[in-house]
């Protein structure tokens, strides 16, 4: 048999105890739907913050290599769509080199021919000079040592680009931009022919690199959203609350506090019977 006292009220402290655990779960829930996470802090689950966090730093790494990826892209196609308007322009001083190969031009209009020569031939060093991306000189030989595009989350993940030098010189060397003479007699229209030829040469071999590299980075791109998105699933799993279980728990204490409390209330007045001893 139970003794009767009143310093110690164990219905009303137990009471008390279940109504501080059921508070504690509703406010928990009420936090996890607030946010949206069941992880907000790492209290809530200390193994799951350390997983979710390391997977959040991989997810912004994808992110941002997917934009360093287009910017690559963007930066290529500036050099690339440059090119081609040099190869229009070369194009032309080859039509120019044919017709000043010929004997039947005049010496007059030999010098016509050879001054709009000279004409293109500035404006593709010009061109050469001029085209930039944020600032960067991208066919004037400032790459020719290569540009490295970090296209991962990860300090090893890079694609490296090189483009060559496409100012036109008269100075003799290797480089086919280097054109020595002119329009100014026949032969050296034809040296100058064979110079353009190998202007067009190096212009397609260096887009068809462009092209190349810049399908790769397609793909790259592809690969780093699609590892971005199921990444960011599994982070998922880990740290966002599930709407019905922590709805339907939310429902179930509430109704526990409102009981807790109630028999809470009825612990403390029980003591109250004692008093009839006294009368």
């Amino acid at each position: 048999m139970g003794m009767l006292s009143i310093n110690t009220n164990v219905g009303a402290l137990r009471a008390a105890d279940a109504a501080h655990s059921v508070n504690k779960s509703m406010e928990q829930s009420m936090h996890r739907l607030s946010t949206g996470k069941r992880i907000n802090g790492a209290i809530d689950d200390a193994a799951g913050l350390q997983i979710s966090q390391r997977q959040e730093a991989e997810i912004r790494g994808f992110q941002q290599a997917y934009k360093n990826a287009a910017d690559a892209q963007a930066l290529l196609a500036t050099a690339e769509g440059a090119m081609g308007e040099i190869h229009t322009i070369v194009q032309r001083m080859r039509e120019l080199a044919v017709q000043a190969a010929t004997e039947t031009t005049s010496a007059a209009d030999m010098r016509a021919l050879d001054n709009e020569t000279q004409a293109l031939e500035a404006e593709i060093t010009r061109i050469a000079n001029d085209t930039t991306w944020a600032g960067i000189q991208l066919i004037d030989d400032n790459l020719s040592s290569g540009i490295v595009f970090h296209i991962g989350p990860d300090g090893t993940d890079t694609i490296t680009h090189s483009i060559g030098d496409f100012k036109v010189t008269s100075a003799e060397a290797s480089d086919p931009t280097n054109i020595s003479g002119g329009l100014t007699t026949r032969t050296a229209a034809v040296t100058y022919l064979g110079k353009v030829d190998e202007i067009i040469s190096k212009v397609g071999t260096e887009r068809q690199a462009i092209g190349a590299t810049m399908n790769r980075l397609d793909y790259t791109m592809a690969n780093l959203s699609n590892m971005a998105t199921n990444l960011a699933l599994a982070k998922g799993r880990i740290e966002d609350a599930d709407f019905a279980a922590e709805s339907a728990n939310l429902a179930r204490v509430q109704v526990l506090q409102q009981a807790s409390m109630a028999m809470l209330a009825q612990a403390n007045a029980s003591k109250q019977n004692i008093l009839a001893l006294f009368q």
